[in-house]
């Protein structure tokens, strides 16, 4: 899943199969070694890195063994162990030391994938220049010499201080006679959001918080809340929240039961008094047509880049616009964090909700979309024959809609949308045109 031949990046950091290059016995160490470079390089030497990492099971494997490589170099490893990734954000926000952040996770995806997120304490997320430097010295380092030795030590308080910061921004009784659901989908939320929620004075009830190594967003979770459903009109509960794997996306669903995505998210955000006043709204091509005719109508714009919210996080400094997202739930709000938090994102909607009322989660006319996801073990040319003229066939079929096909940055699949004023019309269109280029790609 790499962005290029010889690159060790794809569009959120490095993520692959365990045991597949380069999250291997064999290279991790490398590449603790090239990241140890990397940071000694531009912060000098005696660096302070933090590290943490979600709930699957390889994660402490990839930790050792990343390790020995960073601690070929003068510099001190802080192991804050499971953390979200935004927590990680946050922590090296407040921490003054810390040069650098690294997040061993896949995120969203299946247990048996891992991977690796790094921060700069100057940009945040890496910049292309960045990756390729750590590609470069991947690559190109000479022999180490065993001369120098790095230290590690356990961050003890950064949960706490994470659910401290966090709480410090609203009142504390802000959901007070109020009754949360909360899907940590297994992974890095499940031991914060919990009590998160219940300091703020909900009453938190939580699924999916026992990680046993192999059920991070199994059947849960951000990517499948039909359990967040259930569970919510169960306990006739007034909203329920879904996290992802690694803690920086979500998913709601209002007291009816009904799923409310990162398109919705913003809708909302929108008529909290914080945002009321912004113009501009940064999304991606994925982004439902909807809402980009709902901003129209309100006077306001949608500006669109590719998936990945670091594509969204770089137009929103370029702008200097507040606030964006994915309809996947990162949602960025660049006056908290440069990157998302699903944890705060739950809890400033719901501090929307309890200003404007709309317990209901009303939004916008979404226009009907579909997504079809088609496995592929080589990603050919979408802008060559025989799959460019099958797709642009495709789009000129639509009334007024938008067909958007492409290719996954963190998994191996060719991701095809479509949306239009008629689902039975897209319906088709999509099926046709997904069996013709799973033809050509198999």
């Amino acid at each position: 899943m790499h962005a290029l031949p010889n690159s060790l990046f794809g569009t959120d950091g490095i993520r692959t199969r365990i045991g597949t290059y380069p999250l291997t016995l064999e290279s991790l160490p490398s590449l603790g070694k090239a990241l140890a470079h990397w940071v000694t390089q531009r912060y000098g030497p005696q660096a302070h890195i933090l590290l943490a990492h979600d709930t699957r099971n390889s994660c402490g494997f990839v930790k050792a063994a990343l390790k020995s490589g960073l601690l070929l170099s003068d510099l001190t490893v802080h192991d804050a162990q499971v953390l979200p990734t935004p927590a990680v954000f946050k922590l090296i926000e407040l921490n003054k030391k810390f040069a650098c952040g690294i997040i061993i996770s896949a995120s969203h995806n299946p247990f048996y994938d891992n991977g690796i997120k790094l921060i700069d304490a100057r940009t945040g997320k890496l910049t292309n220049i960045d990756e390729a430097h750590i590609t470069q010295l991947f690559h190109e380092l000479p022999q180490h010499t065993y001369e120098n030795f790095g230290q590690k030590i356990i961050f003890a308080g950064a949960q706490q201080q994470y659910t401290e910061s966090i709480c410090s921004l609203f009142a504390p009784d802000v959901l007070k006679n109020r009754t949360i659901v909360v899907d940590c989908a297994h992974g890095a939320t499940s031991m914060v959001a919990p009590q998160i929620f219940t300091a703020l004075g909900a009453h938190t009830i939580s699924i999916n918080n026992q990680p046993n190594g192999t059920n991070i967003n199994h059947a849960c979770g951000a990517l499948h809340p039909q359990q967040l459903q259930e569970a919510v009109v169960a306990n006739q509960a007034d909203a329920g929240f879904a996290f992802d794997g690694d803690g920086d996306r979500v998913v709601m669903v209002n007291k009816k039961g009904e799923i409310k995505d990162g398109d919705d998210i913003l809708a909302l955000l929108l008529t909290h008094p914080a945002y009321k006043e912004t113009q501009s709204v940064v999304g991606t091509v994925m982004t439902n047509q909807g809402f980009e005719v709902y901003l129209k109508n309100s006077g306001k714009s949608l500006i669109r880049v590719p998936v990945g919210d670091k594509y969204i996080t770089e137009r929103l400094e370029q702008e200097n616009i507040t606030l964006g997202g994915e309809q996947s739930g990162h949602i960025i709000m660049r006056d908290y964090l440069p990157t998302g938090d699903g944890i705060y994102s739950a809890l400033r909607v719901l501090q929307t909700l309890t200003i404007t009322n709309n317990w209901e989660m009303e939004t916008f006319k979404k226009y009907p979309q579909i997504l079809v996801n088609i496995p592929v073990r080589i990603k050919k040319d979408l802008g060559i024959a025989p799959l460019e003229p099958l797709i642009q066939a495709s789009q000129a079929r639509l009334h007024r809609g938008r067909l958007v096909v492409r290719y996954s940055g963190t998994e191996n699949f060719l991701r095809i949308m479509a949306e239009d004023d008629d689902l039975h019309h897209i319906q088709m269109i999509v099926t046709e045109l997904s069996e013709k280029l799973e033809k050509e790609l198999s």
